[in-house]
């Protein structure tokens, strides 16, 4: 059961390290099939099948678990902006006044380049 919710959690870096291991597999079976061969022209499709492929999924499984760690990363600066922000409780006494209870005009509010652009 815990395997599970590891693999459930973690189901990023399980994909990538499936991935990892398909694409190195592919590149041995291609370089066992060039390697029979001595011509050339044969070797090609052993090549461009499963040398393709297993680049391929190589290059899946290390985008797969960049992501995760960038992911990690990102759940870490959440946690961290949660804990530096105030905590503070809506009550009335914390919500600021609206600009017409405060006594401020319309006028005293604006920008002066939003004042020039007005006039």
């Amino acid at each position: 059961m815990k395997i599970r919710a590891l693999v459930r959690l973690h189901w990023d870096r399980v994909a990538a390290l499936a991935c990892l291991i398909a694409g190195l597999f592919n590149l041995f079976l291609g370089y066992l099939g060039a390697s029979g061969t001595r011509k050339p022209e044969e070797q090609i499709p052993y090549l461009a099948s499963n040398g393709l492929l297993g680049l391929s999924l190589i290059a899946v499984a290390v985008t797969l678990w960049l992501s995760a760690d960038m992911r990690d990363e990102w759940c870490k600066l959440d946690e961290l902006t949660s804990a530096l922000q105030p905590r503070t409780e809506t009550s009335p006494e914390n919500t600021p006044e609206p600009m017409a209870r405060t006594g401020a005009t319309r006028e005293a509010a604006r920008t002066p380049a939003l004042a020039a652009i007005d006039d």
